[in-house]
């Protein structure tokens, strides 16, 4: 069985992270969404409430949600997987990606790392960018999938 890792914050998941996602659970027998707790950001929603979110989002059968707080590919080495997927925006995006793969590569030979590319209406799209637009009071119906749009604007405003 092919086990691939869709590894990010997810705070909060964006029509870009699902597309990412869907798109790697044609191509693997199983897709395991990471949510990584990572203490240099400071984060909308808790690992659990982000987890909650996503499992609303996506109804593959083949795609799971886990979180994690060590190095992704110790994660990877435990599940067995064989592929880190990863979605690239920009030019930007992909010299940061590729700086992990090729050390994530270095220390788990057996996983690769895979690139999807974005589409074109998801290039400028960051949960940073939805949490921005949403704040100033703006429409994200547009950007985020919709069984979580209420959450994110409650969020904004401080109701939960």
């Amino acid at each position: 069985m092919k086990i691939a890792i869709c590894p990010g914050s997810f705070d909060p998941i964006t029509l870009g992270h699902l597309d990412i996602i869907e798109r790697a659970a044609v191509l693997f027998d199983e897709v395991i969404v990471l949510v990584a707790s990572n203490k240099s950001k400071n984060t909308s929603f808790s690992i659990e409430e982000r987890m909650e979110l996503i499992r609303r989002c996506v109804s593959n059968k083949n795609v799971t949600v886990d979180c994690h707080s060590g190095l992704l590919v110790d994660y990877a080495r435990e599940k067995g997987a064989v592929a880190i997927v990863k979605g690239l925006r920009a030019m930007s995006d992909f010299d940061y990606e590729f700086q992990q793969a090729l050390t994530n590569k270095s220390l788990y030979p057996e996983c690769e790392t895979v690139f999807l590319t974005a589409k074109g209406e998801n290039m400028f799209l960051s949960s940073s960018m939805v949490k921005q637009v949403c704040s100033l009071g703006g429409d994200i119906s547009s950007f985020v999938p919709e069984e979580i749009v209420n959450d994110i604007y409650k969020r904004c405003k401080g109701e939960i």
